[in-house]
């Protein structure tokens, strides 16, 4: 695939850097590239190339093409790089905040290989595919942690603007209240009374909390708290089992070197447990005793991925095993998530039902006593 650059495109260097320069200063809101930025970017670069356009006049053509000023920056900063000579793959370096270490390295392996078309497209679907995982968590938790604080607004509510009105009634047959009445009114009271002690200290105590997990102890913990909590933990090992597995798969199946794959792997897991595991699989890798017994020696990882991973090496389709196994966790995982929304969803609901049902309940049954002692 023609990826030099010829003379005639030497020559128009000149011509080309007003055109930048216009390019950047296009109307467009100027937020920071996203996922979707490099998606569509990799899909069209790859379909530019793929029909033979030389490198450097497809960075031209895409830079045209985007509104966002700051996407267009990186493009044209894409296209001096490439035009001076520089390799593609380190023109992408320079952008890391957009371009991971897994999408330069599997680049440099394609410019090796002469197959850059084929890698880009590659890159394309994996990058879908983690956003579609993103997205499918998120549509997951969502609906329930809206119910979640919904009924914690409500609850707070009704003890803050209901309940106080309500006091000087119940007063008068306060030896005669339910229990469920008794608490509200004093969990009232005490919202309305030390509203802003309570308020500063829930502040302060979610400050500390926020500043705790982003130390070095309060991540560790909380990674290593993932991989352990009933319930979770199989979701959690399923997300990063195909995070990892899929650009470990994609970048051996197009020769990027082990290290330099691994490397690629720890970058897209933020577990700091999963990533000591990779670690010891780049060991073992360099110590002759492969991929295989490293996976046996972890616990969380599932036996039938042991399983797989041996029989991929032993037959020398290592990369085309991982990647099912990813394309395999990927279908499960959303099948459980879809199943815990089905699930909690009623839960959620029931127990909403209950909470209305209980301050309804400790508001009627003492009007009620109030009415008969008033007859």
């Amino acid at each position: 695939m023609p990826l030099e650059i010829t003379a005639g495109q030497q020559s128009s260097r000149a011509a080309d850097k007003p055109a930048k320069k216009t390019a950047t200063r296009r109307r467009g809101s100027r937020r920071k590239p996203a996922m979707q930025d490099r998606i569509f970017f990799t899909e069209q670069l790859s379909l530019l190339l793929e029909t033979g356009t030389p490198l450097h006049s497809a960075l031209q053509a895409l830079g045209s093409q985007v509104d966002n000023p700051a996407m267009q920056e990186i493009i044209a900063g894409l296209t001096e790089h490439v035009t001076d000579g520089k390799p593609f793959s380190y023109a992408l370096a320079q952008y890391p905040e957009l371009f991971p270490v897994t999408y330069v390295n599997l680049v440099a392996a394609a410019e090796n290989g002469g197959f850059m078309d084929k890698v880009l497209l590659e890159l394309m679907n994996m990058d879908e595919k983690r956003d579609e995982l993103r997205r499918t968590v998120t549509a997951a938790l969502s609906y329930p942690g809206f119910l979640v604080v919904f009924s914690i607004f409500v609850v707070i509510f009704v003890l803050v603007a209901v309940f106080p009105k309500f006091a000087d009634m119940f007063a008068a047959i306060a030896d005669r209240l339910p229990m469920t009445t008794i608490i509200l009114m004093n969990a009232s009271h005490i919202l309305v009374t030390h509203w802003i002690s309570i308020t500063v200290g829930l502040v302060a105590a979610i400050v500390t909390l926020v500043w705790w997990l982003k130390t070095v102890a309060g991540r560790a913990a909380l990674d290593s708290l993932k991989l352990r909590v009933y319930g979770l933990k199989d979701i959690f090992i399923q997300v990063y089992l195909i995070q990892s597995m899929r650009v470990l798969g994609l970048s051996l199946d197009n020769g990027v070197s082990v290290p330099d794959a691994l490397a690629s792997c720890r970058e897209v897991v933020s577990n700091r447990d999963f990533r000591k595991f990779l670690n010891n699989v780049e060991t073992k890798v360099n110590e002759g005793g492969g991929f295989a017994a490293a996976f046996q020696e972890v616990d969380f990882i599932p036996p039938m991925v042991r399983q797989m991973v041996t029989t991929g090496e032993e037959t020398g389709n290592l990369p085309k095993v991982l990647g099912r196994v990813a394309d395999y966790y990927e279908r499960e995982l959303a099948r459980k998530l879809a199943a815990f929304s089905r699930m909690v969803e009623p839960i959620m609901l029931i127990i909403m039902g209950g909470v209305v049902g209980l301050i309804v309940s400790s508001l009627i049954l003492p009007i009620f006593k109030l009415s008969q002692a008033v007859g």
